[in-house]
């Protein structure tokens, strides 16, 4: 093999290779490439994702909203009932005490 042969051959070699890349290429590309369609429908789902966060957000702040609504309305009700208890322990002791004077009256 002459030189001038060694340099079409490794140019022939090279020139198919460059081919056979550039097909590589061009079917990787073919069936990567993403359509106007499919696009479409990702920026819908976008849009979905966005308003169900919203959606999220907004939920949850009424959550914490309707919580602390609930816990004021529980601590004032149990002040109440320990108002009420305390009152209720008073007339008890009251009443008990007057039982007693009634007692002491009938048997004086």
């Amino acid at each position: 093999m002459t030189r001038t042969d060694f340099v079409i051959a490794t140019a022939a070699i090279l020139f198919v290779a460059f081919c056979l890349g550039w097909f590589a290429h061009w079917l990787v590309h073919r069936f990567t490439r993403v359509s106007s369609a499919d696009m479409g429908e990702l920026e819908r789902m976008a849009q979905e994702l966005h308003d169900a966060e919203e959606t999220r957000d907004r939920a949850i702040t009424y959550m914490q909203q309707r919580e602390a609504e609930l816990s004021n309305q529980l601590h004032q009700t149990e002040a109440e009932l320990a108002a009420a208890m305390e009152g209720l322990r008073d007339a008890r002791r009251e009443a008990e005490e007057l039982r007693m004077r009634l007692e002491r009256l009938d048997a004086g």
